[in-house]
């Protein structure tokens, strides 16, 4: 790799770790995202599912967030398969790029260390993916655990003990879940550095500006904190 390649791929994981880390720790301008305002939302739920005796309704949603996360995993482990059998028609799509004058240059080494990176960011997302699945199932059975309302009253420091760990058990999942997600965007991104690095950067960063506007400038977070106030 030659220095704009290096410079390029240094842009990206920066860029992926500072998201990363206003997205889920911190604030940007003093506005919380979208993620966070969800976590509230996810407590509200559980306490309201606390107040029913039948929680058909709850362990639907449950499984409606397993099968996302399962949907994201399988598309990962495809993907990642798919890159796999790139490396095994290297002659033919280096065959293809160079015909394109001015666009792709790049050694077979490079071509290939290219796509061991992209393999690298889809296998990451699958085992995210794969682990939120398993939260998720956790989550479910702890939800199960949760005393039914007419006996809350004979323990209610253990019933809240019981919701709150449904309550970190699902934001824990739904963590792992925008990891994993989060990758598959940035992904996108990544695609760019098999044309030069300096479209890399620029399709990394349009990237995150999209991410960033979704998280603390979209219309989905202004919807959601409002329903909290």
């Amino acid at each position: 790799m030659n220095t704009p390649d290096l410079v390029a791929l240094a842009i990206f994981i920066v860029l992926w770790i500072g998201y990363s880390s206003i997205t889920d720790r911190k604030r940007l301008f003093n506005r919380v995202s979208l993620t966070r305002a969800m976590s509230s939302q996810r407590a509200r739920w559980i306490r309201n599912a606390m107040q029913r005796d039948l929680r058909m309704i709850d362990t639907q949603i449950m499984a409606g967030l397993q099968n996302g996360t399962a949907f994201f995993a399988s598309t990962s482990l495809l993907a990642l398969g798919s890159c796999f059998a790139l490396l095994g028609a290297t002659e033919q799509v280096f065959a293809i790029f160079n015909d394109l004058p001015g666009v792709f240059r790049a050694s077979r080494a490079g071509f290939e260390m290219k796509v061991g990176g992209l393999a690298v960011i889809f296998g990451y997302a699958f085992f995210k993916f794969g682990w939120s699945y398993r939260l998720f199932n956790y989550c479910t059975i702890l939800l199960g655990a949760i005393p039914m309302s007419g006996e809350i009253h004979k323990d209610p420091a253990g019933a809240d003990l019981a919701a709150d760990r449904v309550i970190r058990m699902n934001i824990l999942a739904a963590k792992h879940f925008n990891m994993g997600l989060r990758a598959i965007f940035l992904s996108i991104g990544y695609l760019g550095w098999f044309v030069s690095p300096y479209l890399f950067i620029a399709t990394t960063i349009g990237i995150i500006i999209v991410l960033v506007r979704r998280q603390f400038y979209s219309e989905a977070r202004l919807a959601v904190l409002e329903s909290l106030d």
